[in-house]
């Protein structure tokens, strides 16, 4: 069972360390005509640690409930895909300075998280239940994506 636990918690941290490594809050955000309801950016981190957290718990309850070989496989696919499109999303949004194209990203990576919530839980609702902060958190960061293209395009 410890390999389970270090592959989700390397992961974890893996795509924590480049989301924060993704996003400089330098002066061309900072410029950035945001919404009201925009968290201040020191929650961002912790907020974004509890969730990965969450996340890998998440990957080692499903993985370690999972009845077969097929169940392993249908686990490791979802949690790839929302890494892949997790990982997208600051580049798009910081790196490029294209919130249009990261708003674009967002509906990929939440719709990762979708997939994961519905395909979890039949191996494990409990898994399948700890991923809900990461969507909330996903839904309520497209809206402030969202916000944010509007309140500021076009982007070039």
């Amino acid at each position: 069972m410890w390999i389970p636990i270090a592959v989700a918690g390397g992961t974890a941290l893996l795509l924590g360390a480049l989301g924060g490594l993704m996003t400089p809050i330098g002066p061309w955000y900072r410029d950035l005509r945001k919404p009201r309801l925009q968290p201040p950016n020191w929650l961002f981190g912790p907020a974004w640690t509890v969730i990965l957290a969450l996340a890998a718990w998440s990957a080692v309850l499903a993985w370690g409930a999972a009845p077969d070989d097929a169940a392993h496989t249908r686990v490791i696919i979802l949690f790839a895909v929302n890494a892949v499109c997790h990982a997208l999303w600051s580049p798009l949004f910081f790196r490029a300075r294209r919130p249009d194209w990261a708003l674009v990203e967002v509906v990929f990576l939440w719709a990762s998280l979708v997939a994961l919530v519905v395909g979890l839980w039949p191996i494990s609702p409990t898994a399948s239940l700890l991923i809900l902060p990461y969507l909330l958190w996903v839904s309520f960061a497209a809206w402030l994506n969202s916000a944010i293209v509007r309140l500021n395009r076009p982007f070039a």
